[in-house]
This record gives C-alpha cells, sequence and structure tokens, in this order.
C-alpha cells in the first residue's frame, strides 16, 4: 500500500516545521530547550491538524529520546502500564498522549506517579482549553504551549516547496491553485497535502479548476489569521449575547465545518450560564439536552441540537446577574479574608448548647446572620428584572432583605 503524501512529508527536524516561530522560531523557548538539550513536561494545545502530534515527535527526535504514542480515547490501562514499565528500562521515555483532556480517573492515577518521579516525560495534545478540561494535577506539572493553524501563507510556502522536489518537477501547478488548496485548508497542512495528493493524480498539468472540482468542500477561512478558530468560537458568544440570532448560526456554521464539537459544547454551556442565566433558566437546561444528544450522534446530525440550542439562546433573555454576583463575591474574598462564624462552622469548638446552629428548627434558619459580622451588609447578588423568573427572585429577595437577620443565636432561639 501507497504511503499517503502527508505522512512521507511528515516533519522530523525542527527546521522543517512550517509554521510556529513563537514556539521554534530564533531564541524562541522549543528550539532553546533543544538547543540546551533539556526537556520537561508540556501539553501543547490548540485546533484540529494543527500539528501538536508532529511537534511532539519532532521534539522527542532532535533530543533523541525513545517515545511512545498513546491515545487516551482508545488507549488502554494495560497499553499505558506497559509503557510506564519501558520506561523505567530505558531510563528516560516520552510518552506522546494525544486527546490528554480525555484521559480518564484510572489512567490519570496511573499517570501521576511516574511523571513525578521521573520515569516518564509526557507531550499532552488537546484540542480543548487545556485551563478548563485538563486536571489540574497534571496541569501544575506540565507547561502550556499553544500550537496555532498555518496562515493561506505558511501553507502557500509548503506547497510551492513540495512541488520544487525533484520527483514532482515534471508537474506545472498554477499559482492560483495552490492559493485554493490554502483556502480549502483551514490552517490544516495535512488537509492542504492530501488534497494537493489527488490532483497530482490529474495529470501533469493541475489548473484552479482541478482543485476545486476535487475539494468539493466550502471554503474555510476561519483559521487565516492562526486564531480563527478562537475567533469563531468568541464570534459565537458575543453574538448570543447581543441577541444576534443569524450571527450566531453564521458561527456555529465556521465551527462545524471545522469538526470540533468539543470546542462547541463548552462554548454553549459558557454561554448558557453566562449569558442567559436567570433569563431563561429552561432554555438553560434545554442547551445541556441538545449538547448531550449532539455529542451522542455526532456529525453531521450534530447540526440540529446545536442549531436549537444557539437558536433558543440568541432569541432567550439574557441576564449576567449571577456571573457579576460571583465575580464581584470572589474578588471581594481575594483581597478581605474573613473567618467563617463559629455557629456555622462544620465542627464549632467549645460553643454553648445554645449559641449552635439549629438543625431542628427550620423556621429560624432564614433569621440568621451567614456573614462574618464586619461584612453583615454587603451585597453581592445585584438583582434584575429581566424575565418574569427573575422578577420573581428578585422580589423574593426583597422580602428576605426585609428580615433582621441575628449572630445572636440563642436570642433567635427564644
Amino acid at each position: 500500500m501507497k504511503t499517503p503524501l502527508a505522512h512521507k512529508l511528515r516533519p522530523k527536524i525542527l527546521d522543517e516545521i512550517i509554521g510556529q516561530q513563537h514556539l521554534v522560531g530564533e531564541d524562541k523557548i522549543i528550539r532553546n530547550m533543544i538547543k540546551n538539550d533539556s526537556l520537561f513536561s508540556m501539553i501543547l494545545f490548540g485546533s484540529p491538524g494543527t500539528g501538536k502530534t508532529t511537534l511532539a515527535m519532532v521534539i522527542a527526535n532532535e533530543l533523541k529520546i525513545p517515545f511512545r504514542i498513546f491515545n487516551a480515547v482508545v488507549g488502554s490501562k494495560k497499553d499505558l502500564v506497559a509503557i510506564f514499565e519501558e520506561g523505567k528500562l530505558t531510563n528516560g521515555l516520552v510518552v506522546i498522549i494525544e486527546e490528554i483532556h480525555r484521559l480518564n480517573k484510572d489512567k490519570q492515577d496511573l499517570l501521576l506517579p511516574h511523571l513525578e518521579d521521573g520515569t516518564i516525560t509526557i507531550i499532552g495534545t488537546t484540542t480543548a482549553n487545556p485551563y478548563f478540561s485538563i486536571n489540574p494535577a497534571i496541569r501544575s506539572r506540565t507547561h502550556l504551549f499553544e500550537v496555532k493553524p498555518l496562515t493561506e501563507k505558511d501553507i502557500v510556502f509548503s506547497i510551492s516547496n513540495i512541488m520544487n522536489r525533484a520527483e514532482f518537477n515534471h508537474i506545472n501547478i498554477e499559482e492560483r491553485a495552490v492559493e485554493t488548496i490554502a483556502k480549502h485548508a483551514g490552517g490544516d497542512l495535512r488537509t492542504a497535502i492530501n488534497l494537493l495528493e489527488l490532483c497530482l493524480l490529474t495529470g501533469n498539468n493541475i489548473t484552479n479548476e482541478d482543485v476545486l472540482e476535487l475539494s468539493k468542500q466550502p471554503v474555510m477561512n476561519i483559521d487565516e489569521s492562526g486564531d480563527g478558530h478562537y475567533d469563531a468560537l468568541s464570534g459565537l458568544q458575543k453574538s448570543i449575547r447581543g441577541s444576534d440570532v443569524d450571527a450566531a448560526l453564521y458561527y456555529l456554521a465556521q465551527l462545524l465545518l471545522a469538526g470540533d464539537l468539543e470546542s462547541i459544547s463548552r462554548r454553549l454551556t459558557v454561554i448558557a450560564y453566562e449569558d442567559v442565566g436567570f433569563g431563561n433558566p429552561a432554555a438553560v437546561a434545554r442547551t445541556l439536552d441538545a449538547i448531550e444528544a449532539a455529542e451522542r450522534v455526532g456529525l453531521p446530525e450534530a447540526k440540529m441540537p446545536y442549531s436549537v440550542a444557539v437558536i433558543d439562546l440568541a432569541l432567550s433573555p439574557k441576564s449576567r446577574t449571577a456571573t457579576e454576583a460571583i465575580n464581584e463575591a470572589m474578588t471581594y474574598v481575594k483581597y478581605n479574608p474573613h473567618q467563617t462564624p463559629d455557629y456555622i462552622k462544620y465542627t464549632p469548638v467549645n460553643l454553648a448548647e445554645d449559641k449552635k446552629y439549629p438543625y431542628d428548627r427550620p423556621d429560624l434558619w432564614h433569621r440568621i446572620q451567614y456573614l462574618p459580622n464586619p461584612i453583615k451588609d454587603i451585597v453581592f447578588y445585584k438583582a434584575e428584572k429581566n424575565s418574569n423568573y427573575e422578577t420573581a427572585l428578585a422580589t423574593n429577595n426583597e422580602k428576605l432583605k426585609e428580615i433582621k437577620r441575628s449572630n445572636q443565636l440563642d436570642k433567635i432561639k427564644k
């Protein structure tokens, strides 16, 4: 069987890497790491098809360290144990963990001791945001680096270099055809090379029409700047927040064509709670149901539940009350710590019986002061009335505020 061109041309040394100059350029972190013959565990994150695994393999090759590839989705605990045993025997092994955000708890528990004692060094790859998706215990033991999608200019440069190889000297390709390949690639060099490989079968003269006929795919532009994937996610959230349903569907379509369901699911969950929230709690619940359905059926059918969720959220009343309330509370607590009142501590010490929390008196619970005394009147939740539901919450909060709370539990109980 013929080896795919993309695999055949896969970079083996750092100087063959296209793009990623923020990591592999002169005096940049990964190049300096290799120059100094040192290696540390890291996680490479970025859009699908940006060359994360390739970069990981190049790092290991440049440092002349043996490596093994483990896929967190399909790899078993048995496979992982075998890799660790090999690491002990080889006195150093790089484990490239693809889709590391999908590593389940059992495998994480297996991994951490070997990561700590230096049996292995890991290079994880993920399309997910590592600050939300990676176990903090793993994240704290690794360095995070973003692998950015290639620009069209990068891909044009790479395709031109390929066509200058001796084996392709007899083939002519139109400049416009190369540009069209780059547009269709959407920042993914592998996609570009696969399309080029199809074009090479058409004969010795490749035209722009050949490329358009063989691609049969819409031109993807979301990755032209190198940050297009994240730009589309940002556009989706801001469009929903601004109640522009058509713009929201536009950005959803871009993301669906890019094929990254996990990013869509995470972002819609955030949008539901951050931007809609109390404005339409039922829509929040429906969004979670839609996400579950989309992930269950996968592409292409996932577009339907995602579309339902996006339209629902975009046209719902908006409320950021909960988001702003917790942000304000966290900012305050960070710089103004106070002790929890003794009577609501988990295990109060030396507290008289009549001053202890009255578990058996639910009729008194709403009369107790729960905040520390120095800040007993502080307000974090500032009620709004953007929907019927939030109006009901605000009305109930106003009634509760009329009740005088006390930290003198012995007096309340009388």
